[in-house]
């Protein structure tokens, strides 16, 4: 099966050249890598709040899946891992807003994230 690469101007590059994709399309799937709340034209932090980094991390997501072919709507599947689990229902809110019903499969975790960073997301996604 080959992979393609998907890369867009949209969304945050790999950060300081890190070897990984943006995504990689496999087949009529394609996997998302973890995105933060990064602003892909300043490369600053966006947000202070667990609601503003939500929205900007899963606007990122989506125009990565848009550049894949994709959209927010053909995820199947999402992991998201919280700095804090107070932040849960702030999250939630705004991922409910954004995946649409049926909501993908999820698995969510507590870690520590990078000094500002309060929420990361991947996902998985049809095609076409």
């Amino acid at each position: 099966m080959t992979r393609t690469a998907i890369r867009t101007e949209n969304a945050p590059a790999p950060y300081h050249g890190a070897p990984y994709s943006q995504a990689i399309r496999a087949g009529e799937l394609v996997f998302v890598s973890g995105q933060v709340a990064i602003d892909p034209e300043t490369h600053d932090l966006v947000g202070d709040t667990i609601e503003e980094q939500t929205e900007r991390v899963l606007s990122n997501l989506g125009a990565i899946l848009e550049a894949a072919g994709s959209g927010l709507d053909r995820i199947v599947k999402t992991t998201v891992y919280l700095a804090d689990w107070d932040d849960f229902p702030g999250m939630n809110g705004v991922y409910a807003r954004f995946v649409g019903s049926p909501p993908p499969a999820r698995a969510t975790a507590g870690i520590e994230l990078p000094p500002g960073l309060l929420v990361e997301i991947d996902a998985i996604a049809t095609v076409g």
